[in-house]
């Protein structure tokens, strides 16, 4: 497993790649499937659409829900691409990470001028 730091800085600079190739106001689908590729190109162990199942009472509900993609089993990536990043979206990575027990995540919108504006890191 790569250092948290360093691992979160090259996920970073293949966002920013990504951001500067293809602007802003597309489908948040388009921005994951092309930093899916970018993070696997780069040799990187990345899972997309990874299947969070939720344990509730003596259940295992495998439909709960889907981290956008996983890097290296340490760190959530959770994309938007809307006006504006809500406590609804922190919300909703905070509880991948607790539901995970992963404790590094980052919430990217790629629907800023600058993705320096749309980066939001969260470690519990």
């Amino acid at each position: 497993m790569r250092e948290i730091n360093e691992l979160t800085n090259k996920v970073l600079g293949l966002a920013f790649e990504v951001h500067t190739e293809l602007g802003a106001g597309l489908l948040e689908s388009i921005y994951e499937a092309c930093l899916f590729q970018e993070l696997k190109e780069h040799g990187i162990i990345v899972e997309r659409q990874k299947k969070l199942p939720i344990h509730y009472k003596e259940m295992i509900l495998d439909d709960g829900y889907r981290i956008d993609l996983l890097v290296d089993n340490q760190l959530i990536i959770e994309l938007k691409s809307v006006e504006q990043l809500l406590p609804v979206h922190a919300a909703q990575i905070l509880t991948y990470m607790k539901l995970s027990k992963i404790n590094y995540g980052l919430l990217l919108n790629f629907n800023v001028p600058s993705l320096r504006h749309g980066i939001k890191r969260f470690i519990v």
